[in-house]
């Protein structure tokens, strides 16, 4: 058992450079290439774009960002976890909390190289819809939704 206590809590800015240290290395481990965007690039991207358009929760343990997750009532735009804390349920955490504040259905997109994505979310309850190409990084990808139970 982990005796580290995990916080989920709101996005804040002063959590900015840890969370993209650990969005990029996460990311370079899901998919085997490097960032392509500049780190301050990526802070930008966090604080002026996705943080306006999707709820930001972080997961924080003994004061460090182990783990992030952005979502809207009907997508997950990005949810990473620390490559040294995953595995404990932190994702399923952050999962459990967009499903809590979703419509009942949520869409993502992850790249078909990411396995791990893959089997996280199928265990999760998301079936794959669609199949392409459509990121930056110009990698084929998969969209994955979630339906909840209650929607018939």
């Amino acid at each position: 058992m982990n005796p580290h206590k995990i916080i989920i809590t709101k996005y804040d800015p002063q959590y900015a450079e840890q969370t993209v240290r650990m969005w990029r290395d996460s990311k370079e481990q899901a998919i085997g290439q490097k960032e392509i965007h500049s780190f301050d690039n990526h802070i930008y991207f966090l604080n002026q774009i996705l943080s306006e358009e999707f709820q930001i929760d972080l997961a924080l343990m003994d004061g460090k960002v182990v783990g992030m997750i952005a979502f809207t009532k009907m997508e997950i735009s990005q949810l990473y976890i620390h490559i040294d804390y995953q595995g404990m349920g932190i994702g399923q955490t952050l999962l459990d909390r967009a499903k809590a504040h979703s419509s009942g259905r949520i869409t993502l997109f992850t790249f078909e190289v990411n396995e791990k994505a893959h089997r996280f979310y199928e265990k999760h309850g998301f079936k794959i819809i669609g199949r392409g190409y459509e990121n930056e990084e110009n990698l084929p990808d998969r969209q994955y939704e979630w339906v909840s139970k209650d929607i018939s």
